[in-house]
C-alpha cells in the first residue's frame, strides 16, 4: 500500500464507507482521480475525489462552488464527508447517465436535454454571483494565446512571437469592445461531458453538475459557448440557434450585442481549447486530446467567419495552419516530449 493509499484508508475509516468496495471512475482533464463506493453503512453509494495536493489540486473551490449551486437549488453534488487538508472528498453519486450518453441512446432527448441545461444557465444568471476571481480581458487574451504557444509549437516548431503580439493587441481590444465587466459564475466547462440527466428531479435539478471548480465571474454567454460549442460532440446547427434564442428571449438581453459577445468568446474559448488540447499531448502525455483538434478548429472557423471577429481573423488565418493529417501526425510525434510548461 502506497502512502497516498494509506491516507485513503485513513480518511474513509471514519465514514459510512470504510469497507465499501471501490472501482475507478473515468477522470477528466485534470490529475484528479475518481473512485465509485458501492453502499456504505446507511445504504447510500458515493464518489471519492482524489484530489492530492501534492499534484497541485486543492478541493476548496469545489466545495465552495457546490455550496453556493446547492444553495440555488441546483444539482451539484451533496458533500457527504471532507478531507481537505489531503484533498479528499466523498460526494454524492449523481450516476452515469451523461448527457453525451443519453443523447448517443436516445436522439430525440437532445432538444428537452438541452433546453434543461440552457435553463440552469438563466436560473444561475439570475441569481447573485458568490465573490469570485473575474475572467476579464487580460485573462481571456493570455487563455487564447494558448494556441500560439502550444498548438503553433508543435505544428511548427516555433511560436511566432510577432504574430502572438499582434494577435493579443487586436484580440484584447475587441474583448474590451464587446464583453464588458464580468458579471455572472461561468463554470467553465459546461458541456455534455460534464452534465447528468436526473429524470426523476424537478425543473432545472434534473441537470446534474460536475468539474465547476475553476469557476470565475465571466460574460453570460460563455457557459452557453461552452455548451453549444462542444470540443468532444457536434451539436447539430438547429439546436444551437434554437438554445441561443432561447436564452435571449428568456433573459432579456440584446439579440444582437449577446450574439457578437458568443462569436468572441466562441472564438476566445476554441483557440484556448486547441492550446489546451496540444498541451495535454505534448507535455502530458494525453495522446487522444489531438483527434479533438479538427471538430475544434471547425468552431474557431466558424467564428472567424463572423463580422465581429473580423479584427482578429486575418492574424489567426496566416499564423495557425490548419489541422491537416499531418500536422495531427506530427503533434502526436510529440506526445510527452516537452517536460516543462
Amino acid at each position: 500500500m502506497t502512502a497516498r493509499e494509506q491516507i485513503i484508508a485513513q480518511f474513509l475509516s471514519n465514514t459510512n464507507w470504510s469497507n465499501a468496495v471501490r472501482a475507478p471512475l473515468a477522470g477528466d482533464a485534470s490529475l484528479r482521480k475518481y473512485q465509485r463506493l458501492g453502499a456504505g453503512i446507511d445504504g447510500r453509494g458515493t464518489v471519492l475525489m482524489d484530489a492530492d495536493p501534492a499534484l497541485g489540486n486543492d478541493v476548496n473551490p469545489f466545495m465552495r462552488i457546490t455550496q453556493y449551486l446547492r444553495s440555488i437549488n441546483l444539482s451539484a453534488p451533496e458533500i457527504f464527508a471532507a478531507g481537505e487538508a489531503n484533498g479528499l472528498l466523498l460526494i454524492e453519486d449523481l450516476g452515469d447517465a451523461l448527457y453525451a450518453r443519453v443523447v448517443q441512446d436516445d436522439p430525440s432527448l437532445e432538444a428537452p436535454l438541452y433546453e434543461a441545461a440552457t435553463d440552469v444557465l438563466l436560473d444561475l444568471h439570475s441569481a447573485a454571483p458568490p465573490a469570485l476571481d473575474h475572467y476579464d480581458t487580460a485573462m481571456m487574451t493570455k487563455m487564447a494565446a494558448l494556441a500560439f504557444d502550444w498548438y503553433q509549437l508543435g505544428a511548427h516548431a516555433a511560436v511566432d512571437i510577432r504574430a502572438k503580439t499582434a494577435f493579443s493587441s487586436a484580440f484584447s481590444a475587441l474583448l474590451d469592445t464587446e464583453i464588458g465587466q464580468p458579471s455572472v459564475l461561468i463554470q467553465r466547462d459546461y458541456h455534455a461531458e460534464n452534465l447528468l440527466w436526473l429524470p426523476t428531479r424537478e425543473g432545472t435539478a434534473r441537470v446534474g453538475l460536475l468539474d465547476y471548480q475553476d469557476a470565475l465571474l465571466g460574460h453570460p454567454a460563455y457557459d452557453l459557448v461552452s455548451l453549444l460549442k462542444d470540443a468532444r460532440r457536434d451539436v447539430p446547427e438547429g439546436i444551437e440557434e434554437a438554445m441561443i434564442t432561447r436564452y435571449v428571449h428568456a433573459s432579456g438581453m440584446g439579440n444582437a450585442s449577446f450574439r457578437n459577445a458568443y462569436h468572441v468568446l466562441g472564438l476566445q474559448r476554441n483557440l484556448r481549447i486547441l492550446g489546451v488540447f496540444a498541451r495535454l499531448s505534448m507535455h502530458f502525455g494525453k495522446l487522444s486530446y489531438i483527434d479533438l483538434i479538427p471538430r475544434v478548429w471547425g468552431h474557431i472557423q466558424r467564428d472567424l467567419a463572423h463580422p465581429v471577429n473580423q479584427p482578429v481573423a486575418d492574424i489567426l488565418i496566416a499564423a495557425l495552419p490548419a489541422p491537416s493529417p499531418e500536422i495531427l501526425q506530427r503533434l502526436k510525434d510529440k506526445c510527452a516530449t516537452i517536460p516543462t510548461l
